[in-house]
Formats: structure tokens, C-alpha cells, sequence
């Protein structure tokens, strides 16, 4: 099997002290860019820029944040009830195309279900450019079954130029309804931006429910994003081993549970992708896994040798991997450590590229090129 990147990734011990940025020794010393820590956050999960040039952020306990180029934060009230806990919380947050005209936020986030019961849930809400709260807030989609695990939520948010709404929705933990057009669960979903559905999505003809679905047998994908083609590209997490990078192709099957690169956490084997050539194989995976935690393709100019490039954010990495396409294969380029978990990626309006630590005392970065003044 044909193997992307580096053909067994290893760190040392060393790789996993966790100190701030602005300490890292040597790991900092070879980094192409400045590291400018703007705020502070606790838990957070995910960052969004308005047109204005100020960033929404959420932390998992349900606090969202309107956030200044110069790191001032203003909490923004009228969020949805979350389950907080495992890796539930308040989650992606999205700012609609046409914001200027509409005032469309999205937020997805875990919601409490009976009996113990939990599942992802994306609303949609007004937020004024000076508001300090979230109006007409209604929720356009939930994950179907609610479940009692905490974990595997993926719930990653994207609005494309077309007006529509993309959501990964992880397997819940519970594996084999990533196969099943009955439940929207280890899915990657395509609706309108109203929560309604697309006539020309792949399973038109296998229930309502299927009728979400863009591709099937996912496992806790957690990052999504377009390139310059304009084709869609996610990463999610890998069992013990094989974390993906995937291409994802309209009505595709990517093969979880079924295939996996990876084994299970008790150690018992899962057939390889090479195994099965009808599941839709992944352009990159990684053994030992990164744990994707989001994932970004660069368009802008600051760093111009990168455009076009994604970049994958590294939870157990501790670090933020550098991605090359080619065509519709790709190879791990580089990968800077951070010597701390990295939970989300994104482009700001000038180009930099802004980072979000994982866990308590998170910071939020601002990554520029050196010497660039």
C-alpha cells in the first residue's frame, strides 16, 4: 500500500511538553512565521471572521465571542442550550456569503436529548454588526438518532458562494450507522442555507432522511473546506491509526467501519482500504494519527508559496501540518510544532493565518511571515 507524506510519523517525548508559543525553543526558531498571541479563551472550538474583519469565536461550555483584530472580546448572548461535556459543547460557528445584506450567523453545537440522549444540532440566528445578542434564532438541522455517547459529534459548518450549507456529521461513536441511509450519522450532508433540500443530491430515492446526504461512511470528520477548483475536501479522525485527508466525491462511500488504515482501540484489526476498492480511498492518511482537530486551504497572499496548500490543525500532534495537492492526490509537505494542541485553522481577511489552542488557557494566534514588518 502506497503510503502519502512521511511513511511512519514519530515524535519524541520532547514534542509533547506544553509550553506557549512564545517559548517553544527550537521548534520556534525554524518557524516560517511570527506567532502574535491576540486573546485568551477557555475550551475553545472554533473561529469565524465577519466581513468587517472581527471574529466570532465559541468555547464548548456555550460562550460565543465577537473578537477584534487587537484580541477585545464581547461575549454575544442568545445561544442554544448545550450539552457540555466529553467532546460536546457549543461547536463551529459560520458566517453566511451575504452577511452585510442578512445577518446570517450559523452555529452548531451538542444538544440534551431524553433519557440521557445527546446529538449535534445547527441553528441559524440573526447577529446585527453591533449586536450584543443572537435574534430569530431557529434550529434548521439535527443528527438522527440522538445517542447517549458524548463523543464523535463532527459537526463542522461551511457555506459556499452558491448559498449552501455543508455539516460533517461524525458517527457518534457508534460505527455501523456511518453505512445506514437511515440516519444522517457519519455523513457528510449538503443542504440550502434554510435547512431545506437540494433536488439533486445522490439518494433522492432512499428516504428524507437520505436525502441530506452528499457521502456516507464517515468516522468523526472534523474539517471541511473547498479549494480553488472548488472541489471539497475533509479530514476526520482515524480509529488507532489512520486519520484521513479525503476527496470528497458526490454519493461516494468512504468505507468506515467496514475499512479503516487504522485498527481499533482494542487493538483487533480492520481491513485495509486496499482491501476494498469499491469504498472511496483517502489522499492522505496518517499512523501514527495527528488527531485533525480542523482543517483550512489557503487562498491569500501573505504567504503566496502556499496558496493553494491545506492546512491541518493537530491535536495529539501538537501541531500545524502543511498540505500539498496534487490533482486528487496529496502529500504531507511540513509540519510545524506547536508544543501545544492546535483545535482550528482559519484565513483572516489580510491573509494571516489564525490558530486556536485546544483545552483551558487557549490562546488565539495570529501567524505572519517573517520579516514581513
Amino acid at each position: 500500500m502506497m503510503r502519502f507524506g512521511h511513511p511512519l510519523l514519530r515524535w519524541s517525548l520532547a514534542a509533547t511538553v506544553l509550553l506557549a508559543p512564545a517559548s517553544c525553543g527550537s521548534a520556534q526558531a525554524h518557524w516560517p512565521f511570527e506567532a502574535e498571541r491576540v486573546a485568551r479563551f477557555d475550551d475553545p472550538w472554533a473561529l469565524a471572521f465577519l466581513p468587517d474583519g472581527q471574529m466570532l469565536v465559541t468555547e464548548k461550555a456555550g460562550r460565543l465571542f465577537r473578537v477584534t483584530r487587537t484580541g477585545q472580546k464581547a461575549p454575544i448572548g442568545g445561544v442554544p442550550q448545550v450539552d457540555y461535556g466529553g467532546q460536546g459543547g457549543l461547536g463551529d460557528v459560520a458566517v453566511h456569503p451575504d452577511y452585510e445584506e442578512n445577518h446570517l450567523v450559523y452555529l452548531s453545537y451538542a444538544e440534551p436529548g431524553e433519557a440521557g440522549t445527546r446529538g449535534a444540532a445547527v441553528a441559524r440566528a440573526r447577529l446585527g454588526p453591533d449586536a450584543d445578542a443572537l435574534t430569530n434564532v431557529e434550529v434548521i438541522w439535527r443528527q438522527v438518532p440522538k445517542v447517549r455517547s458524548r463523543g464523535h459529534y463532527g459537526h463542522r459548518l461551511l457555506i459556499d458562494r452558491d448559498g449552501y450549507l455543508w455539516i460533517s456529521s461524525g458517527d457518534r461513536q457508534t460505527a455501523d450507522p456511518a453505512q445506514d441511509l437511515r440516519t444522517n450519522l457519519g455523513k457528510i450532508l449538503r443542504l440550502h442555507d434554510d435547512g431545506s433540500l437540494p433536488a439533486d443530491n445522490p439518494f433522492q430515492d432512499q428516504g428524507e432522511i437520505a436525502r441530506q446526504v452528499w457521502s456516507l461512511g464517515h468516522r468523526n470528520p472534523l474539517g471541511l473546506a473547498f479549494d480553488s477548483a472548488g472541489q471539497l475536501w475533509n479530514s476526520e479522525m482515524g480509529p488507532r491509526g489512520g486519520d484521513e485527508l479525503n476527496r470528497v466525491v458526490r454519493g461516494a462511500n468512504y468505507g468506515w467501519p467496514i475499512v479503516s488504515n487504522g485498527r481499533h482501540y482494542s487493538g483487533r484489526g480492520i481491513p485495509d482500504h486496499d482491501t476494498r476498492p469499491d469504498f472511496a480511498a483517502p489522499a492522505v492518511w496518517w499512523t501514527p494519527v495527528i488527531s485533525p482537530g480542523g482543517l483550512m486551504i489557503y487562498s491569500g497572499e501573505l504567504f503566496e508559496d502556499w496558496r493553494g496548500d491545506a492546512f491541518l490543525t493537530g491535536l495529539s500532534a501538537r501541531a500545524l501540518i502543511r498540505v500539498e495537492f496534487d490533482g486528487v492526490g496529496a502529500r504531507e509537505a511540513e509540519r510545524f510544532e506547536m508544543r501545544r494542541r492546535v483545535r482550528a485553522v482559519a484565513q483572516g481577511p489580510d491573509g494571516a493565518i489564525w490558530t486556536l489552542d485546544d483545552g483551558g488557557s487557549a490562546w488565539l494566534l495570529r501567524l505572519t511571515p517573517k520579516g514581513a514588518g
